[in-house]
């Protein structure tokens, strides 16, 4: 008969709670520090958000002279121009800035192919002006507000208070430290990065429900285990699962990081460090959390109508 490998050895007892003095730096860290970097740096806003003309070319020539095609366009009076490699030797990427008026913008294009001549071949020619860029960026916050309210409302109706503000809190840790990254390394921040931090969201929460379940199901269980015991329990019986899982995940997003190149190279590194960031705000700041805001053992062990209405525990992991 196949037996399975154990990746985490079964019934493991590491003392996770017991690590929070040191975490709560790190976590304090990873929630302010992008901060600091937000507003030292900023962010490398891309054209979604910005404005401007974006065209994608590929030069006869590999690899491409970025200093030549710079040169060329730079004379133009075309404001900022950013020339850089795309994906392969002879694929480049230029953003020109937003221009004043809608006719501006579409004379700049005309411009720099009248500068390039035909030694290239266009691949993609994208505009976006000032007022749809504006309405871009709040259409983005809107979404990400939205999601963070609703999950709220999710956790607080199927757990309690306590469950649903630690939920957002290790949330809002993850988002932060995932714009942090985007700082740090000024990757372009555009409309696939919200969709990256929405991503984030929804997959670092399945992690923390699942472990609010084992707590909410140990709460039942042991009625007299110090809550310190119980949240370091629940979290361990959920731990080979919670690694499996990201993994997985981890080595499923590894090739999109490596090899899709620069169009979604931004979102593959974003992944990749929401899956690490969110298994830890799950397992060193959402369980942790209950500790603080006092989460009531009442509410589960002495009320059987309530725990009946709330719904079955997670699956035995």
């Amino acid at each position: 008969m196949f037996r399975g490998i154990h990746f985490i050895p079964p019934h493991t007892k590491i003392d996770f709670v017991g690590m929070r003095a040191i975490t709560w730096i790190v976590s304090a860290f990873l929630t302010l520090a992008p901060v600091f970097l937000v507003a030292t740096i900023g962010l490398n806003m891309g054209i979604d958000f910005e404005g401007g003309t974006l065209i994608e070319i590929k030069t006869k020539e590999s690899p491409a002279s970025l200093a030549d095609i710079r040169s060329k366009i730079s004379g133009l009076g075309l404001g900022e121009v950013q020339v850089q490699e795309f994906g392969a030797p002879d694929a480049v990427l230029i953003r020109i800035a937003s221009q004043p008026t809608e006719q501006e913008q579409q004379a700049s294009i005309g411009k720099v192919k009248e500068a390039l001549g035909d030694t290239v071949e266009y691949r993609r020619v994208e505009i976006v002006g000032p007022t749809i860029s504006g309405e871009l960026i709040a259409s983005g916050t809107i979404a990400v507000v939205i999601a963070m309210i609703g999950i709220l409302i999710y956790v607080w109706f199927r757990f309690e208070w306590q469950f649903a503000v630690a939920a957002i809190a290790s949330l809002i840790h993850d988002v932060t430290g995932t714009i942090g990254l985007y700082s740090l390394f000024q990757l372009e921040f555009n409309v696939s990065s919200i969709a990256a931090l929405l991503t984030i969201i929804g997959y670092s929460l399945n992690d923390k429900v699942v472990i609010f379940d084992r707590v909410r199901e140990n709460l039942r269980k042991f009625k007299r285990m110090p809550l310190v015991e119980l949240l370091d329990l629940s979290i361990n019986e959920t731990l080979s699962r919670a690694v499996l899982t990201h993994v997985t995940t981890f080595l499923a997003m590894l090739p999109f990081l490596f090899f899709g190149g620069e169009t979604i190279f931004g979102f593959a590194l974003a992944m990749c460090w929401g899956i690490v960031i969110g298994a830890y705000s799950s397992i060193f700041v959402a369980s942790p959390l209950q500790l603080i805001l006092g989460v009531q053992r009442e509410a589960w062990s002495t009320s059987p109508a309530k725990a009946k209405g709330r719904g079955p525990a997670a699956a035995r992991i």
